[in-house]
């Protein structure tokens, strides 16, 4: 087990001068230069679909990781137990600041560039990346089904410590916005034209900053889908921690729009992803899945914030709406 790394290593054409454990990775000094072996999860058939498209996007003058081959001419390396690896490139740079106005333009234009590139993709879009017609609303169903249960638990709870208390008191006013945005998404007619390759997890994280610019990593649950999904991904993340600043999240949608044009149906469909009250479903969910023998003062602490935040989300919301009006 000791030796797994070097002995995956082996099934490249590489030199390999020192293998150090990275965060959910190996990282591989080479000498091809500094690269990262990571476990990989999905099929052959995905590898291959992805091996292709992060080599098209760097053909486009993207800086993306891509997927070095095998001897074999494989996109991934298989161990002596099964599991699967991918070596990509590793990209040696800070990842995107969200305190930092430049960073986050930055990286929306680079997401807007990403998505102009993917979708001269030359290839079929295999099935297998394809996300069901009504993934956003069945999404937001299930959470919705989730934080009743959630309010059922502690409403049948005799004594109720301070997070259920405040949760308690919370929960109708974000049901109601919950169901408000469930049945609108009901009534979107979805169009061809806002489906496309979308990164799936785009976030501060997957944003490096290094010499060449940002670079786009970690394509794991890269996907085809609507696409300001992922555009709502980074604003979302990005406004929580700029308590929703709307001169900034304006600031984002322009951004992106220079350099991909949204549709007006796309924008209604960004209001509707921003609109669903995300943040209370995951600090209700992350509750209700954690041991409640003692309450987390984590738990208590970001959802006093959200609450505190929810008037400045409310008029974000309320100049997005008007903008797609």
């Amino acid at each position: 087990m000791y030796n797994r790394p070097e002995q995956v290593l082996e099934q490249y054409e590489l030199e390999i001068r020192s293998v150090s454990k990275g965060r959910e990775s190996y990282i591989c000094e080479t000498d091809r230069g500094q690269k990262l072996l990571k476990e990989y999860r999905g099929s052959m058939e995905r590898a291959e679909f992805l091996a292709g498209m992060l080599e098209h996007l760097k053909g486009q003058g993207l800086s993306v990781e891509t997927f070095l081959r095998t001897k074999e001419g494989a996109p991934i390396a298989v161990a002596e137990d099964e599991t699967k690896y991918v070596l990509c490139d590793a990209w040696q740079g800070a990842e995107c600041d969200t305190r930092n106005r430049e960073d986050m333009l930055s990286a929306v234009h680079s997401l807007a560039k990403m998505h102009n590139a993917a979708e001269t993709y030359p290839g079929e879009v295999p099935e297998l990346v394809r996300a069901n017609r009504d993934v956003l609303l069945g999404l937001y169903e299930k959470h919705n089904r989730e934080l009743n249960k959630v309010k059922n638990y502690i409403r049948a709870k005799k004594k109720k410590n301070e997070f259920e208390t405040l949760f308690f008191g919370q929960y109708g006013e974000f049901m109601r916005k919950a169901e408000h945005v469930t049945s609108e998404l009901r009534e979107l007619q979805e169009d061809e034209g806002m489906v496309g390759f979308c990164h799936g997890d785009y976030n501060q994280h997957n944003v490096i900053f290094c010499g060449k610019g940002p670079a786009i990593v970690h394509f794991d649950s890269f996907s085809y889908q609507i696409r300001v999904s992922d555009l709502a991904n980074f604003m979302r993340k990005m406004l929580e921690k700029n308590n929703w600043n709307t001169g900034l999240g304006l600031d984002f949608i322009h951004a992106y729009d220079r350099e991909r044009r949204l549709s007006p149906r796309e924008l209604r469909c960004l209001y509707l992803y921003m609109a669903y009250p995300e943040k209370f479903w995951k600090v209700a969910n992350h509750y209700y899945n954690a041991h409640k023998a003692w309450i987390s003062g984590r738990n208590i602490e970001k959802l006093n914030r959200l609450i505190q935040q929810e008037p400045a989300r409310e008029r974000f919301l309320e100049l997005l709406f008007n903008f797609t009006s």
